[in-house]
């Protein structure tokens, strides 16, 4: 059974539709990423699986449960970190948690001990009497990264889990979703930082205006899409123009970059080579820059 399987989900708001029949599974013990700018419709998907929003059509499961019919089901089954902080500031880190628990049911006897084992993990035992309040925006993420764990849930949720952190605090999460993984969790993770989904997601859903575009495991979608490498030529707008049509008449697929030209699989042409990533695969099929 996978950890959530998604069939032709939609949501409405108004004459707005945000998200529009998308598809898609979750193994179980996966990383799954949905990449794509803000507006996007990953935090939209992601409130219906969580059952903070009725879908308008289609239908998911979490865990085995439907997020309709089942909502508590779903809720005792799954963590959820948001992309704004909800945490407490006046009460310490312990205090947080303790609630957390209380609100999910999490036995007495085990309240401590999971505790214990969840602050170990993000590194905030030692600061567990500490007011959140005194903490750092990368501090304040584990810990609600720890509170998600508490109740021991068989899906993780994070919403932009990184946004805002300094490279290196993004790199001590990025840390700590590899140990997730590996201990079981599954995880579904929206970003729009392209080499977050490429490093950490076993698989990526890219959206775009609602839809998702394309499904698949990061290197294959830019092996189909992109190829091995790209020549990057720089010049003066009217001299790459000329350079972008060309290219495009021999069938080269090409991404225009404000100053340069990438020109995807070309041979014969001088430039800057270097390895094809995920936001070539993003501007080609949606012709949208993430940022």
């Amino acid at each position: 059974m996978d950890a959530i399987t998604v069939r032709g989900l939609t949501k409405r708001f108004d004459e707005i539709e945000a998200v529009r029949g998308v598809d898609f599974e979750v193994a179980v013990g996966e990383v799954f990423g949905f990449l794509g700018p803000n507006g996007a419709g990953k935090s939209t998907t992601i409130n219906m699986l969580c059952t903070l929003a009725k879908p308008t059509g289609g239908s998911a499961s979490v865990a085995g449960h439907d997020i309709v019919r089942e909502r508590d089901a779903v809720r005792r089954n799954i963590g959820l970190v948001f992309q704004d902080t909800t945490l407490d500031s006046y009460l310490s880190a312990e205090q947080n948690l303790r609630l957390h628990a209380e609100l999910y049911g999490v036995p007495r006897e085990l309240v401590v001990p999971r505790m214990h084992q969840v602050l170990e993990m993000v590194g905030l035992w030692e600061r567990r009497g500490s007011r959140v309040r005194t903490f750092s925006g990368g501090m304040k993420r584990r810990l609600e990264i720890a509170r998600g764990l508490l109740h021991s849930p068989r899906v993780l949720f994070l919403d932009e889990p990184t946004v805002g952190l300094d490279p290196q605090v993004r790199q001590e999460l990025w840390a700590l979703i590899d140990r997730l993984r590996n201990e079981g969790t599954s995880i579904l993770m929206s970003t729009h930082y392209i080499e977050e989904a490429e490093r950490l997601a076993d698989s990526v859903t890219i959206m775009s205006h609602g839809r998702a575009v394309a499904e698949g495991a990061p290197r294959d979608l830019i092996a189909e899409h992109a190829g091995p490498q790209a020549v990057e030529v720089y010049g003066a707008p009217a001299r790459l123009r000329e350079i972008e049509v060309e290219a495009q008449g021999k069938g080269l697929r090409t991404r225009r970059t404000g100053t340069s030209i990438s020109i995807l699989n070309a041979n014969g042409y001088e430039g800057e080579r270097r390895p094809t990533n995920l936001e070539d695969v993003f501007v080609l099929l949606t012709g949208e820059e993430i940022g």
